[in-house]
């Protein structure tokens, strides 16, 4: 079985010299849901970024199987191709659903915007599948039509994940999804994310400073610090048993 992604050697430096990311390699497989964890500036976002094609890439290589045209060299990719592929078979799950989400748009109307860019053109058919996709992610239909600046934080957030499942993605990238939530919501939103991921068999890349989301959702995890992986493996084994003193730090202080 083939990865859906596969990133080898990947270095982001920016303009001014600070290194983002060096030498990082990973796997997505199919219906895989992969941990990326580490402190604020570890390089954990912008390896997301990357393959969001949303930052510069120094050097490296990355290769995605697309559903549609096969297999992609996903940073050789111009301009159109690269919105091609966001619009349709990368989707992304930002912390702050404002960064995403239209508020003066409806619930309804956000993820319709979203079909469209895919080509979907039949207004009843885009009403059946954005009332489909909130369905999914457990909004009540009557809040539809309703604009998402009158919703709470979690609220918004399913908004967001369901514009992001509009068309169907192979890859799902999710950015802290639940940073800034209360702890209530947080546990229903990870909740939801691990249904789909079992109903949908869409591989995701999450990525959180948070041991205890990245247990509950992700089989496999790598661990970043100053911009490097500096211990890979199962999650539950690099829970129980970590070997790099950085993974110790983050696992003691979590559980004390």
């Amino acid at each position: 079985m083939r990865p859906v992604l596969s990133l080898r050697d990947l270095d982001v430096t920016y303009p001014n010299g600070v290194v983002g990311c060096a030498g990082v390699n990973l796997d997505v497989m199919p219906g895989e849901v992969l941990g990326l964890v580490g402190e604020s500036g570890s390089g954990k976002s912008t390896v997301l970024n990357a393959i969001a094609l949303t930052a510069p890439v120094t050097r490296g290589s990355a290769r995605f199987e697309s559903p549609k045209r096969g297999p992609l060299a996903l940073f050789e990719l111009n301009g159109q191709d690269r919105r091609w592929l966001r619009q349709r078979e990368i989707g992304m799950v930002h912390q702050n659903p404002r960064m995403v989400l239209n508020l003066d748009l409806s619930a309804g109307a956000n993820i319709a915007e979203a079909l469209l860019v895919a080509d979907w053109r039949h207004y009843g058919r885009i009403r059946e599948r954005a009332q489909e996709l909130l369905l999914r992610v457990e909004m009540d239909l009557a809040r539809m039509d309703d604009l998402p600046r009158r919703f709470s934080g979690g609220m918004q957030q399913r908004v967001q994940l369901a514009k992001a499942l509009a068309n169907s993605p192979a890859l799902l990238l999710l950015d802290e999804p639940t940073g800034g939530l209360d702890v209530s919501i947080q546990a229903r939103l990870l909740d939801l994310i691990r249904e789909l991921s079992r109903e949908l068999g869409t591989a995701m890349l999450l990525v959180s400073h948070d041991l205890e989301v990245i247990r509950l959702l992700a089989r496999r995890t790598l661990v970043m610090q100053r911009g490097r992986v500096v211990e890979a493996g199962l999650t539950d084994q690099i829970l129980e048993d970590p070997q790099d003193p950085y993974t110790q730090l983050l696992v003691h202080s979590r559980l004390t």
